[in-house]
């Protein structure tokens, strides 16, 4: 599997909201993908766990921007 580089915010905020759930959706797909490699001992690349799961948090916040909700800090 090649590894992807790393989503970039301001990318990502050019896109439509649709086009954000459809990268969601892929990046949650391989996230369970990598869970089940690391579940059956099969998962080489490690890193790419933690790079998925940050890609996933950066689609979210970028809905959240075009929605207009405050973050809730």
């Amino acid at each position: 599997m090649m590894a992807k580089a790393k989503v970039n915010a301001k990318i990502l905020r050019v896109k439509t909201p649709d086009e954000l759930k459809d990268n969601l959706t892929a990046l949650k797909k391989e996230q369970f993908n990598l869970r089940f490699q690391k579940a059956t001992g099969q998962l080489e690349n490690v890193a790419r766990e933690r790079l998925v799961r940050r890609d996933i948090a950066r689609i979210l916040m970028v809905l959240r921007e075009k929605r207009g909700d405050q973050p809730a800090i």
